[in-house]
C-alpha cells in the first residue's frame, strides 16, 4: 500500500505536489499546536489548588482567577486558530489567491492601469487581501476584548474607541505597507541578477527607519506619550543608566490604561539617543487604575472605563527600577544587536533563496498562476509557504535563545544589587497580568520566550537570601 500511494504520489504533476504538500504541512503544524494546547488546558483544569512551592508567593484567589482566565484564552485561541486554518484551507482549495488577483487587475484596469502596471496591480491586490483579513478578523478580536478581557478585568476601551483605533491602525499600516511594497517590488524588477542584495539591503533600512520613528511619530498616533515627571524615580533612573553607560535621553509614561491594565516597559533607539518607556499601569504611583476619579471626572473622557473594582497593584519605584535594571541588561550585553543580526542574516538568507526559487514556474502553476507570474505572487508563495518548514524550526530556536536572553537580564539586574526588587515585582507582574505559573513541560519549551515565573524566582532566590 505504501509502495503504491508512493507512486502514485510520484505521477502526479510537480504543481499538484507542492500544493498537497503546503496544504499538508499547514495542517502538521496546526494540530502539533492544538496537541500542545490540549496539554496545557489539561493542566489548567487539573491544577486547582495552589502547588506547595508557590504557597509563599501566591494566594488561593488570584491562583483561581488566573486559571480561569488562562483557561477562557486557550478556548478562545483553540477556536480561532482552527478558523484560521479551515479559512486557509479553503482560500487554497478554491483558488482565492488567483481570484483576487484578477480582480485586482479588473479593478486597476478601469482606473486606467493595464496589465503591464504589475505594481499598480499588486498594491490593489495587498489592499483587498489586508481589508479582507481585518475584516475576517474583527468578530474574533471583538470576543477578545470585550468578552475574555472584560470577564477578566482588563478591558479598558469602550466600543468606540475600539472601532476608531483598528480604523487608524489600518490606515497607518497602508501608508507604510504600499510604498514599501511598490518600493520592494520595483527594486526586485530592476534589481538585475544580484537583485536579492538590493532587496535585503532596502528592508534593512526600512526596518531600522521604522524602529528609529516609531515610537516618536507612530506610537503616539494611538497612545499618549508623556515624560516622567522630575521627582524620585526619574532621578534614579538615570543614575542606573549613568552607571551602566546607557545613553538615556528621555523618559516616557505611555497610557496604556486607556486601552488595557496589562503592564510593560520597553526601550529603543540608536547610538547616543535611548528613550525608555513606561507603562503608567507599571507604575503605582502613575496609574489611572489605582486613582478614584475625582468629583466631576466621570464623563469627561467616554473613551475609557476607569474599572475601580478590578484595581491593580503596580509595582514600587524600587521594583520598577529591578524591572528596567532587567530592560537596561539586554541592551547591556548585547542581546537587542545580536536579535537584529540574526534578523537580518535570516532576511538575507530568504531573499537569496527567493532568488534561486522565483524561476520556477511550478511554484506558480501550484497556487493557480500559470499564465502570469506576478512578483508580489512569488514573493507570498515563497516567503509563506514554501519556507514555513524553516520558519517553524527558526521560531523554535529563536524562543529557546530568547529563554536564555532573559535568564542573563535577570542575572545582570541581580548584578546590580536588584534581585530582591526583581523577585517581588516579577511576582506583582505575575499577579497583575493573572499569568498562571504552572504549566505543560513541552507546551512550555515550544511557546515561551519568558522562562516561568518559578524557574526565574529560583534563579533569583540566592542572591535574595544573602
Amino acid at each position: 500500500a505504501m509502495a503504491l500511494s508512493g507512486d502514485l504520489w510520484a505521477e502526479l504533476p510537480a504543481e499538484r505536489r507542492i500544493f498537497c504538500s503546503v496544504l499538508l504541512f499547514s495542517w502538521a503544524v496546526y494540530l502539533w499546536e492544538a496537541f500542545l494546547a490540549h496539554r496545557q488546558r489539561r493542566v489548567y483544569r487539573t491544577t486547582t489548588h495552589v502547588p506547595q512551592e508557590l504557597g509563599q508567593i501566591m494566594d488561593s484567589e488570584t491562583f483561581e482567577k488566573s486559571r480561569l482566565y488562562q483557561l477562557d484564552k486557550s478556548t478562545f485561541s483553540f477556536w480561532s486558530g482552527l478558523y484560521s486554518e479551515v479559512e486557509g484551507t479553503m482560500i487554497l482549495l478554491c483558488g482565492g489567491i488567483p481570484f483576487l488577483w484578477k480582480l485586482s487587475g479588473q479593478i486597476s484596469g478601469h482606473a486606467g492601469f493595464g496589465p503591464e502596471y504589475e505594481i499598480v496591480q499588486s498594491l490593489v491586490f495587498l489592499l483587498l487581501a489586508t481589508l479582507f483579513s481585518a475584516l475576517t478578523g474583527l468578530p474574533w478580536s471583538l470576543y477578545n476584548t470585550f468578552v475574555i478581557e472584560e470577564k477578566h478585568g482588563f478591558n479598558q476601551q469602550t466600543l468606540g474607541f475600539f472601532f476608531k483605533d483598528a480604523i487608524k491602525k489600518f490606515v497607518v499600516t497602508q501608508c507604510i505597507l504600499l510604498p514599501v511594497t511598490s518600493l520592494l517590488l520595483y527594486i526586485i524588477k530592476i534589481g538585475g541578477d544580484y537583485f536579492f542584495i538590493y532587496a535585503w539591503l532596502f528592508t534593512l533600512v526600512v526596518s531600522l527607519v521604522l524602529v528609529t520613528i516609531y515610537a516618536d511619530y507612530i506610537a503616539p498616533l494611538f497612545d499618549k506619550f508623556i515624560p516622567l515627571p522630575e521627582g524620585e524615580l526619574k532621578q534614579q533612573i538615570e543614575t542606573m543608566a549613568k552607571s551602566i553607560d546607557f545613553p538615556l535621553t528621555k523618559v516616557y509614561v505611555v497610557e496604556g490604561s486607556k486601552r488595557s491594565s496589562h503592564s510593560n516597559a520597553y526601550f529603543y533607539g540608536f547610538f547616543k539617543n535611548k528613550r525608555i518607556v513606561l507603562f503608567d499601569t507599571l507604575l503605582e504611583e502613575y496609574s489611572a487604575l489605582n486613582k478614584e476619579p475625582a468629583e466631576g471626572e466621570d464623563g469627561e473622557n467616554e473613551e475609557t472605563k476607569s474599572k475601580t473594582k478590578n484595581k491593580k497593584q503596580g509595582c514600587k519605584n524600587e521594583e520598577v527600577l529591578a524591572v528596567l535594571g532587567h530592560e537596561l541588561g539586554h541592551w547591556k550585553l548585547g542581546h537587542t544587536v545580536k536579535n537584529i543580526i540574526i534578523s537580518q542574516m535570516n532576511s538575507f538568507l530568504c531573499f537569496f533563496l527567493f532568488a534561486v526559487l522565483i524561476g520556477q514556474k511550478e511554484l506558480f502553476a501550484a497556487f493557480g498562476f500559470y499564465d502570469t507570474q506576478p512578483t508580489l505572487i512569488g514573493l507570498m508563495i515563497i516567503f509563506q509557504f514554501i519556507f514555513s518548514p524553516y520558519n517553524e524550526v527558526l521560531s523554535f530556536c529563536l524562543t529557546v535563545l530568547s529563554r536564555r536572553f532573559e535568564f542573563q537580564a535577570d542575572a545582570f539586574a541581580k548584578e546590580l544589587g536588584k534581585a530582591k526588587d526583581l523577585y517581588s515585582a516579577l511576582i506583582k507582574l505575575n499577579k497583575d497580568n493573572l499569568g498562571f505559573p504552572v504549566s505543560d513541560w513541552i507546551f512550555s519549551m515550544w511557546h515561551y520566550s519568558h522562562p516561568p515565573l518559578l524557574e526565574r524566582l529560583q534563579a533569583l532566590k540566592d542572591a535574595k537570601q544573602e
